[in-house]
């Protein structure tokens, strides 16, 4: 069994670009999924666009994908540019989401300058007055690292499923992701959502062991070993501006 603390995000981008919608240069990347059965597109919270590519697709075809669904892209655009900006910093003060509650960021020792506490965590960084994040998220990640395999291997075993390799990834647009070959790869931000949202996920992953799509097959697998599964997935729609 192999445990991994991987720092560098996936799927590997295949092709850049940027495409003007609205008269503003948008930038567009192209990324292969070979679990996808059709061609995607998403805006990103940072305003680029996302667009995947299937399994035995092209980049022309996902282009000319693009060009089709210029009309949709304008309106999401038009939305996002509407909504309220969200910091992306944190600082002394800042709420995040640890675990599934909100903590407050917060000067952690007067007597020993340079430590901050959150949610019973104390850590020590450079500068107090410093976008305080990298340090933060850090953190979290080694966090993630410690307890997250443990869990599923522990869920996998009570399910009778083989894990051969469990990787704690910085994903950013997945929760996680299951191979063939019995690799799980996890989001570390499970770290700050509730119990019973980070199981979801858990399980939700093991049961590609089981079926390697998401087929109704597959969501009756889910269902069976999580049957609240729905109450899962409402919560991290509603809290989705918190966890990136």
């Amino acid at each position: 069994m192999l445990f991994d603390f991987i720092l560098k995000p996936s799927p590997p981008v295949v092709n850049e670009s940027f495409l003007t919608v609205g008269g503003r240069p948008i930038p567009v990347a192209l990324l292969r999924n070979p679990r996808a059965r059709r061609y995607g597109l998403r805006l990103r919270a940072d305003g680029s666009v996302r667009a995947t590519i299937p399994r035995g697709g092209s980049v022309a075809e996902a282009q000319r994908f693009i060009e089709r669904n210029q009309a949709w892209l304008a309106r999401q655009i038009q939305r996002h540019a509407a909504r309220p900006k969200i910091s992306t910093e944190w600082r002394l003060g800042t709420e995040i989401l640890f675990r599934g509650e909100p903590v407050k960021i917060e000067a952690a020792d007067a007597d020993e300058p340079g430590r901050i506490g959150f949610g019973g965590e104390n850590i020590k960084v450079a500068n107090l007055a410093a976008d305080l994040r990298p340090a933060l998220e850090r953190h979290l990640w080694r966090l993630a690292a410690k307890e997250l395999p443990p869990k599923i291997l522990e869920f996998a075993a009570r399910h009778q499923l083989t894990v051969r390799r469990v990787s704690v990834r910085n994903q950013k647009s997945r929760w996680g992701s299951c191979s063939r070959r019995g690799t799980i790869s996890l989001n570390w931000r499970l770290i700050q959502t509730p119990a019973f949202v980070r199981d979801y996920i858990l399980l939700h992953e093991l049961m590609h062991l089981r079926q390697m799509n998401h087929s109704p097959r597959y969501w009756a697998e889910v269902e069976r070993v999580c049957p609240d599964y729905a109450v899962a997935e409402r919560w991290l729609k509603l809290h989705a501006a918190l966890l990136r």
